[in-house]
């Protein structure tokens, strides 16, 4: 099942909490899993924490979506996400 819509930016910052009461398994794509998280888990991913002048720096593309998989009986999943432009 999908989460809201696809980003519309890159985004820089994802941060996602499971506030169900099971194990769910997350993708960007809707067919290959990326990882998991336990009940009341969170995961946090800034892409500009370990930016570079010859590296740049991450961001997780226009157009991504996010999927879960799992059967919780009580709780929601939050995501959030941040973007912005370079300078």
């Amino acid at each position: 099942m999908g989460i809201g819509s696809p980003t519309t930016y890159p985004t820089r910052v994802y941060w996602i909490q499971n506030n169900t009461d099971v194990l769910l398994t997350f993708s960007w794509d809707g067919i290959n899993d990326m990882f998991v998280l336990p009940d009341d888990g969170f995961f946090l991913l800034d892409g500009t924490a370990n930016q570079s002048a010859v590296g740049g720096m991450f961001a997780i593309p226009t157009g991504t979506r996010t999927y879960v998989k799992g059967s919780p009986t009580l709780g929601s999943v939050d995501l959030t996400v941040v973007y912005g432009r370079n300078g």
